[in-house]
């Protein structure tokens, strides 16, 4: 399993600017919110854009879905991992949590996506 953070470190970390925040629900999900400067990157994605989006593999990275019932997280982690990232951890409470916490959101779609 992976290694986990908590909301407060990943808080902390997204503020300090050292860590990737990879959004592992994608599509609607991601325009519809997601944490702030995360990136999309989905289960079946990981193999072909990984090294587009994720070009350090000894960055930290945190990978994020929707509460700790959804699997999406650990899966691009272990794809990550198995990629030969070494620094991935996980976010298992998700973006539920992040929201209800009262902390802030970005909605939309990716520069690259975009257009812009």
């Amino acid at each position: 399993m992976t290694a986990l953070i908590s909301r407060d470190e990943l808080k902390a970390a997204i503020e300090a600017g050292t860590v990737t925040v990879v959004d592992a629900l994608g599509g609607a999900y991601y325009e519809q919110q997601h944490l702030p400067g995360a990136v999309a990157l989905v289960e079946g994605e990981v193999t072909a854009r990984a090294a587009e989006l994720l070009p350090d593999r000894d960055a930290a990275i945190v990978t994020y879905c929707s509460n700790p019932a959804c699997g999406n997280s650990e899966a691009v982690a272990r794809r990550l991992s198995a990629l030969g990232y070494t620094d991935v951890r996980k976010y298992r409470e998700g973006i539920q949590d992040w929201v209800e916490a009262g902390l802030p959101v970005e909605t939309g779609l990716p520069a690259e996506r975009a257009g812009v």
